[in-house]
């Protein structure tokens, strides 16, 4: 089983608030039907979600009642981009269920409390790809907080011990330095964590609230030590995630998993 993170920077423009990359997803969605692998998907929440998310300052907590509207708002958003993900799903022969963390999982201080994971079991035993997203949920501690694609990754790769996860990104993989803004930074292409101490990263203009790369590479660690190889490649080259998932080597970086 493979649980794949469609990643908010290719399935939305970040820059345009609730932009929706159709033709980007529906390519991807021919790929995972072709592999015909037991996939679990989770999509970021992009531009339907992150900026709305940082107006009114989600990710801190509950401070204030203007917060509520900011929820509610984000909250659903986010369904209206998971529905578009599923139509992309659907559309291409994948028999797609959502299910939306706000009503399967609590955090407490922005970690894990309450999760209940087998409903991902049930559904993958009888042929379904559960499909889940980006989103903000209640938090113990802070009254609610944003529970991110990324998190979700580690979380079901700590529960249901997947062949490998793959993070589906709009660059070729991981450098050695920001691509945006670095012409001369170099495609790692395999790696493990302890080498991952030595790159750098740095953040793009648009909006993201819970952390972008450097964010990414923290739940690879943690999911490396559970010794679950990840791989991050490019979602707007679908041939990419259709090689990984048959075992094919394509461009792409693979972080190997293993004790640190």
């Amino acid at each position: 089983m493979y649980i794949i993170k469609l990643g908010g920077s290719v399935i939305t423009d970040k820059r345009k608030e609730n932009c929706y990359k159709k033709e980007v997803v529906d390519n991807l969605a021919k790929k995972i039907k072709k592999a015909n692998k037991e996939t679990i998907i989770i999509h970021g929440a992009g531009s339907f979600g992150h900026i709305i998310a940082d107006k009114y300052n989600l990710n801190k907590g509950h401070k204030s009642s203007d917060q509520l509207k900011g929820f509610s708002l984000t909250q659903g958003m986010v369904q209206k981009l998971n529905s578009l993900v599923l139509d992309s799903l659907h559309s291409n022969g994948i028999p797609a269920v959502s299910i939306p963390p706000h009503s399967i999982l609590i955090l407490n201080n922005h970690n894990p409390l309450a999760f209940h994971h087998a409903i991902f079991k049930d559904y993958l035993k009888i042929g379904f790809t559960p499909v889940t997203f980006g989103d903000v949920v209640l938090d113990k501690k802070l009254g609610f907080s944003i529970c991110s694609g990324d998190l979700l990754m580690l979380i079901l790769a700590k529960n249901l011990k997947p062949e490998r996860t793959i993070f589906i990104i709009d660059e070729d993989g991981l450098f050695t330095s920001n691509p945006k803004k670095d012409t001369y930074a170099e495609l790692i292409e395999n790696t493990t964590v302890n080498q991952l101490k030595k790159y750098t990263t740095s953040k793009d203009r648009h909006v993201d609230v819970t952390g972008g790369m450097q964010g990414k590479i923290e739940i690879i660690k943690n999911i490396a030590k559970l010794g679950i190889d990840t791989v991050l490649l490019n979602g707007n080259k679908p041939d990419r995630l259709f090689k990984v998932l048959i075992g094919e080597k394509t461009k792409s970086t693979t972080i190997s998993g293993g004790h640190i």
